[in-house]
């Protein structure tokens, strides 16, 4: 008849057999365990006795398993082995908490990776994995996402898990050395003779761009000029491309207000003029329903949320004061 669980022997007079086999010795034994050899050799009898078998060949001054006792000492081993391995892995620490993210090159690099970092210099347990491209639109429905950075068109609808962040908003910016260098620019048609980076049209029929595009043709159509015959200093699909471009001096760029706003607050980029062209649609943060659930993921939305609500205050007690100053 097979031995049921709850007529086992304690688990200690186990690892006490264990220590006794490895030592061959009921002192050292002893020893190692903090007892007597009396008190060894008195657990050992009972689990003998318990198990209706001899474990040890007492000789004189030795000790030898019998063949009852190796198997024992095998399945001893083993299963204490396993059970350290089970508390070990109680014990041991949690994965971090990732977040991840997807978006456009731009909205990753320009907008959500500052934030990033601000969000980690308090939360530095959190980790982040941020997938850019202007080319995979599928990336917002992988179920490791969390959090997708989307444009506000006909395929968007606010809905439960979809968050509200910003107006579309661009104006022309560049660094104040390019300014100092090369301006003043007063108006828009003194823009004509600037350095003008400009984004290819690639960019704007990228798979993951779902949304008409905002051109210098644009712009200067909606500042009331008829659309001068543009040369620009530079064309590439990479709207960060153009932002570094831009810090670095090498021209004007249309600056969407959600993109180079941080570089704005730093000194890095200034606007000419204020010449901000609105678009009507915003932009998104979409939550994976599956990650509703998640607290680190619930504190950055938090985060991002209360952030841009006390930047918008901040914008408009200042613009306040500009018209009271006037």
């Amino acid at each position: 008849m097979l031995l049921k669980r709850r007529y086992l022997p304690s688990l200690g007079s186990f690892a006490t057999f264990e220590v006794a086999a490895k030592h061959l010795s009921f002192t050292l034994a002893g020893n190692e365990l903090n007892v007597t050899q009396a008190a060894i050799s008195q657990q050992i009898r009972g689990l003998e006795k318990s198990l209706g078998v001899t474990l040890f060949i007492r000789k004189h001054n030795s000790l030898e398993l019998t063949s009852d006792g190796q198997r024992l000492l095998t399945a001893v081993s083993g299963g204490l082995d396993i059970i350290c391995d089970g508390i070990n892995n109680i014990n041991a620490p949690s994965d971090p908490p990732v977040i991840t993210c997807s978006g456009t090159n731009a909205a990753i690099a320009c907008w959500l990776k500052p934030l990033v970092d601000r969000f980690r210099s308090d939360r530095p347990d959190v980790r982040f994995v941020l997938l850019a491209s202007d080319e995979d639109d599928t990336l917002r429905n992988f179920d490791e996402v969390d959090l997708s950075l989307i444009c506000g068109n006909e395929r968007c609808e606010v809905g439960e898990n979809l968050y509200y962040l910003f107006p579309d908003i661009v104006q022309p910016v560049c660094s104040p050395d390019y300014l100092e260098r090369h301006g003043p620019f007063p108006d828009a048609q003194s823009l004509e003779r600037a350095d003008l980076l400009d984004l290819h049209r690639k960019h704007w029929t990228s798979d993951a761009i779902g949304w008409h595009p905002v051109t210098w043709d644009d712009w200067f159509q909606a500042s009331g000029l008829g659309v001068p015959h543009l040369l620009p200093a530079m064309v590439s699909n990479n709207y960060p491309l153009l932002v570094n471009a831009a810090v670095k001096g090498e021209g004007i760029v249309l600056g969407w207000h959600h993109l180079v706003r941080t570089l704005m607050d730093e000194g890095a980029l200034c606007p000419l003029f204020d010449s901000p062209l609105r678009v009507d649609r915003g932009y998104y943060l979409k939550v994976n329903r599956a990650s509703l659930d998640k607290p680190h993921v619930q504190e950055f939305i938090d985060f991002l949320l209360t952030g841009l609500a006390a930047l918008e205050q901040e914008h408009q007690r200042l613009g306040a004061a500009t018209r009271d100053a006037l």
